[in-house]
């Protein structure tokens, strides 16, 4: 594919300006907050991390990204940064590109628990230590990491049971779909096993009729959603594993004449997973009934926390929770403040 035509495809699924500018430097690590091209140049810092993420295709990745280098320039580091834009032999090369560059350590988004298998090898045999963010290694991968990652079936358990909770109310038995994620992903199967874990024992109030793979894909996402209504009119029960997926679903459901709000005639009980500004703005518009809120701003800490401490010689433990929280109509005043979309909204009024 050629620079053109990898652009015109990169703009075809979103990418916003700050993102173009981070993927003419994917193939590179670009250097920020004064360090120079070696190590030496962030002398007047307390030391160098490396931070390689896999994509910011989403709101939840840039919204990671920025919070995790604000974190690190509270603590007086430097930063290196790379976006590997999907691709673990990029990624791979850039984490190569952070040791010769003689990072302290490094925080990663990797593609998968598999692919990033060679790049935490590679950090292992320099000595640097790595931290995962929302991600985890393979548990059986002979490696050393720790992770810091949304608890994906709490999360999507609690935020499906308060839509069941409001399908109980309506006193009728519901048709439901899942719009589940890329199941090579870990974070999609915790989610789907969520919805699951949530519907059983609810079967009196839940049908589930659909289940749309999605691959983190818009286009996919809007097509398996409009077959789902056309193959079962009468669905009134959605549950999406990202909010990130919500424009293709708010897309299907107009189409089919099913997008109304909450309390109205032919409104489709609906929620969602991540806690995005498109999720907030629904929220508050009165569309959407719940989503489950990955708190980005613990995870952000945690990652940085645990790095410092691996520098410093420290145990720490391999994986850690971000418990997470889900807003809904009846909690969303109490807990805007903590819900990471609901401050992108709010600064753009």
């Amino acid at each position: 594919m050629d620079f053109q035509t990898k652009l015109i495809a990169q703009e075809g699924t979103g990418m916003n300006l700050r993102n173009l500018i981070l993927f003419l430097s994917a193939a590179c690590v670009l250097p920020i907050v004064g360090c120079t091209g070696s190590k030496s140049g962030s002398a007047a810092k307390q030391g160098t991390v490396g931070i390689a993420f896999e994509t910011l295709q989403t709101e939840y990745w840039v919204a990671g990204f920025d919070a995790i280098k604000e974190e690190l320039e509270k603590r007086d580091f430097a930063v290196l940064e790379a976006i590997a834009d999907g691709d673990p032999n990029r990624q791979l090369q850039q984490v190569k590109n952070f040791i010769t560059r003689r990072v302290d350590g490094i925080v990663l988004v990797p593609k998968d628990a598999n692919s990033c298998i060679p790049a935490i090898r590679a950090a292992n045999e320099a000595g640097i230590p790595i931290v995962l963010f929302n991600r985890p290694a393979a548990a059986e991968a002979d490696v050393q990491s720790v992770a810091v990652q949304a608890d994906n079936y709490k999360i999507s358990l609690e935020t499906v049971g308060f839509m069941i909770e409001q399908a109980r109310k309506t006193g009728t038995k519901h048709k439901a779909m899942i719009v589940m994620g890329d199941l090579g992903d870990i974070n999609a199967i915790g989610r789907r096993d969520g919805f699951d874990a949530a519907v059983k024992g609810n079967e009196d109030v839940i049908d589930v009729v659909a289940r749309v793979p999605s691959e983190w894909n818009q286009e996919k996402a809007q097509a398996g959603v409009v077959n789902a209504l056309q193959a079962n009119p009468d669905i009134s029960f959605l549950f999406t594993s990202s909010d990130f997926l919500l424009p293709s679903i708010v897309s299907a459901l107009k189409s089919s004449g099913k997008y109304e709000k909450i309390g109205q005639p032919g409104h489709v009980i609906l929620g969602g997973f991540d806690g995005d500004a498109t999720a907030y703005q629904m929220l508050k518009d009165g569309y959407l009934d719940a989503t489950g809120v990955q708190d980005v701003y613990f995870e952000a800490q945690a990652s940085v926390q645990a790095l410092l401490d691996l520098m410093a010689g420290k145990e720490v433990e391999p994986l850690i929770h971000d418990p997470g929280f889900v807003i809904h109509q009846g909690n969303e005043a109490e807990m805007a403040d903590r819900t990471w979309g609901a401050k992108l909204v709010n600064s753009q009024e």
